[in-house]
């Protein structure tokens, strides 16, 4: 026997006729003669079988009963109907049918073999508690209102997934406990009310099998395709899922729903923001811009044309074409769109503006290869999801906007996040109380805060870069001889000698000394004398084109020079910036943890650092100096950490610099104010500037009575100005001493800056350590490669 019921079920179902044979037994006993001889006709047809009164407990019996049934719910089912009722016998929640009328036949039919009809969204948890609640509604008298929308969504004969709405008719039913069944408290009912994700107790609540489910239900379905496909693209579009947002394949099959045209594509194209330009949006990938398919972006009139830009812009107004050919014939100044569209094979389409507040921010895209199939009439129905899709765009362009701003504000202002808290309640005082809101803004200022200032700085960059911009300007030059020497040997003209002539004098000049003008003075020359010249000789013959075109193809495409030194350069300046940059802004995250400070960082020839710490900028917690001793301890730890980073770096660069590093110490707490007019921390006061005054000038300034920088290779310098300065860092410095991190220690006083004199420093030998044996060679494409992820 094949049980009904393939999911565990608190029900063993009889399917059952007995009320309906009661009914023809009293009509079997009325005095309408014809009605009564029809009834006891099929009484007497079914008095040999009592399991359809009984009830039946197999497919295979119903089968078996298939034109038995048919006759006995013939006034359920009536033959005039069957052609228009989407009707079938069921129980509810079940997704096995029978006694089907000929239009929901034919509806499964079109479907396919492969198709298995299944309530959407209905799995083996709801199935059982839905079950359950038809127990305590029918049999307990509880009111419990379980009657969500369920939906069976089944392809057309065309694709088209077409959604149909599930309504039960339960007069056929009733519900019986067996021996197995659980004998109900109110305490229980309640408790099963408030634990609806609890299968574990509705099972022992409601064992598998410990009812009895008598009778049969009846399930009508109506097409409910447009309101369904809205609301599942409403859910769509409003979920804070990313990935469920603008997936072309969802949003094309709902509007295929609403449509009801199984080829229709769906496309976007967005305004610029300033309204003049069109431009492929950034979820480009999952909705295609049907009017703009080469370019990224295009004039609005020019994409377009007149016709469509008035409506869409002027009136923003939906722009429909039922027929893009006929089209094309009545409107030839708009033949550049449609034979656009044509190439595309889109024959009818409809452009609809997203409009929010006033501002254009995109044109929906509906489009069909079929003409007429999209037009005015059917373009209403546009109406009913256009509020969700203006809504969406809205809210995705405002999500990219925000994370603009995040950008910008991470890598280009100063509001770092310590300080942040401050800038808030500033604008909230502008945003919320009405009495402030027009004033100007003040600036922020933070008091009684101790500076601390450090550098990692490639020494000897401008050498090196001079080098490089000698090598490349004296590779073009030696390729421009050989190239116009070859020329000469073949055309015979004069002013090539000239040109060879001025270009060995270049070349001597170079040789003898680059000055601040030879690299613009070699560029202008070869842009504007050399090229313009060559250009003109590529179509005097084969052997000569093919020498121009190898000399134009070994040249950089941006700047049509020899950029290969310098670019080897550039790169490498910049990915150990960014390297340094990178490690210290880590490090920086666990230094927050010890006390809140401000942070900011800049990269030049090296990366520069300040750090501001003190109670102003955490008022909510209690400052103490140990906190300013912590942090300068870990910033010597940095500096030496960063070192070893180059150290183990440099010999894998294409140029081998030196690095020198540098502490400034001032005790002395200090204000500092953003500048609103250059969006950055300043010190704040003429008594303060002095610490600037030194900070500009200290790396540059020699050893006291010498020449010597007091930077120097493989050595931390600490500058300061007061005994008790140095001996807290020698304490520091003998804890790094007995790490193996640092080694001897030297002292000398620096000369005197401009306005400031007294200054001192500890110069400290860094012990490199050698890279772990497991760990392979770090080499410079390793730093491009680990850079290119981490940016």
């Amino acid at each position: 026997m094949n049980p009904l019921h393939e999911n565990p079920s608190p029900f063993k179902i009889k399917i059952s006729f007995q009320k309906v044979i009661e009914v023809l037994e009293q009509i079997a006993d009325s005095d309408v003669d014809y009605r009564a001889a029809y009834a006891k006709g099929l009484l007497k047809e079914i008095e040999p079988f009592p399991e359809l009164r009984d009830g039946i407990e197999s497919y295979q019996q119903i089968e078996k009963h298939y034109n038995r049934i048919k006759y006995l719910l013939a006034d359920l089912f009536p033959t005039a109907l069957t052609h228009n009722e989407i009707k079938a016998v069921t129980v509810p929640f079940d997704n096995y049918i029978f006694n089907t009328t000929e239009r929901l036949n034919k509806i499964l039919t079109e479907a396919g073999d492969d198709f298995e009809i299944i309530i959407r969204d209905f799995d083996e948890h709801r199935f059982y508690v839905m079950n359950c609640s038809i127990i305590l509604n029918y049999y307990y008298g509880c009111k419990i209102d379980f009657s969500s929308p369920i939906f069976y969504d089944i392809p057309n004969a065309e694709g088209i997934v077409k959604h149909y709405r599930i309504l039960y008719n339960a007069d056929f039913l009733e519900v019986f406990p067996t021996e197995k069944s659980v004998a109900l408290t109110q305490e229980d009912i309640n408790q099963l009310i408030d634990n609806y994700d609890d299968l574990y107790l509705w099972k022992e609540k409601f064992p598998p099998e410990s009812w009895i489910l008598k009778g049969f239900g009846i399930m009508t379905l109506y097409d409910n395709s447009v309101e369904s496909a809205i609301s599942n693209l409403k859910s769509n579009l409003l979920s804070n899922n990313e990935d469920s947002e603008f997936k072309k394949e969802t949003i094309e099959t709902i509007f295929r729903s609403i449509y009801k045209i199984a080829d229709l594509r769906t496309g976007f194209t967005a305004f610029s923001s300033d309204g003049t330009r069109l431009k492929k949006a950034d979820f480009e990938d999952e909705m295609h811009s049907f009017i703009l398919t080469k370019d990224y972006e295009e004039e609005c009139l020019n994409a377009l044309g007149q016709c469509p830009l008035d409506t869409l812009v002027g009136e923003k107004k939906y722009f429909i074409i039922s027929d893009v050919k006929e089209f094309l014939v009545t409107n030839p100044e708009e033949k550049e769109l449609a034979e656009h569209l044509l190439a595309q094979n889109v024959q009818s389409c409809i452009f609809a503006p997203v409009v929010k507040d006033d501002r254009l921010l995109g044109i929906v895209e509906l489009v069909s290869s079929e003409p007429k199939q999209l037009n005015s009439i059917n373009a209403n129905k546009l109406d009913l999801v256009m509020p969700f899709l203006v809504d969406t765009i809205d809210r995705y362009f405002s999500d990219m906007q925000n994370q603009i701003d995040a950008i910008i504000q991470k890598e280009y202002t100063a509001i770092h996040p310590s300080v942040y808290w401050k800038f808030r309640e500033e604008a909230s005082l502008h945003t919320t109380d009405k009495n402030t809101r027009d004033l100007p803004f003040k600036e922020i200022v933070f008091k009684e805060v101790y500076p601390l200032y450090g550098q990692i700085d490639i020494k000897g960059s401008s050498v090196a870069r001079n080098e490089s911009i000698e090598k490349d300007l004296t590779a073009q030059i030696e390729l421009l001889l050989q190239l116009l020497r070859f020329i000469s040997d073949n055309l015979k003209l004069p002013v090539i000698y000239q040109n060879i002539y001025e270009l060995e004098d270049l070349e001597k000049q170079l040789k003898e000394t680059l000055k601040a003008d030879t690299e613009s003075l070699i560029q202008s020359y070869v842009l504007n004398e050399i090229h313009p010249m060559l250009h003109h000789f590529e179509t005097s013959n084969d052997k000569v084109r093919e020498k121009i075109e190898a000399y134009f193809k070994s040249l950089d495409p941006k700047i049509m020079m020899v950029y290969d030194a310098r670019k080897d350069f550039d790169q490498t300046l910049s990915l150990i910036n960014k390297k340094m940059a990178f490690i210290l802004d880590k490090k920086q995250e666990e230094a927050q943890s010890f006390f809140p400070h401000y942070y900011e960082r800049f990269k030049t020839d090296g990366v520069e650092h300040n750090l501001y710490i003190g109670a102003s900028i955490a008022p909510q917690l209690s400052f103490s100096p140990v906190y300013l001793s912590n942090l300068r301890l870990w910033q010597l730890q940095a500096l030496c950490e960063l070192e070893n980073e180059y150290y183990h770096l440099r010999p894998s660069l294409p140029y081998d610099l030196d690095v020198t590093s540098l502490i400034l110490v001032f005790s002395t707490p200090i204000s500092i104010r953003f500048r609103m007019d250059e969006k950055r921390f300043d010190v704040d006061g003429t008594y303060n500037a002095r610490y600037e005054v030194v900070k500009k000038r200290i790396d540059k300034s020699n050893i006291k009575g010498t020449n010597e920088r007091i930077t120097e290779k493989g050595k931390i310098t600490i500058v300061y100005s007061q005994h008790q300065e140095e001996a807290e860092y020698r304490r520091y410095i003998s804890l790094l001493q007995h790490k193996n991190k640092l080694g001897a220690i030297e002292t000398f006083e620096v000369e005197d800056l401009q306005g400031v004199t007294g200054l001192k420093a500890l110069r400290v030998e860094i012990l490199y350590t050698q890279p772990e044996k497991s760990e392979k060679s770090y080499t410079y494409q390793d730093l491009l490669k680990e850079l290119a992820l981490k940016n």
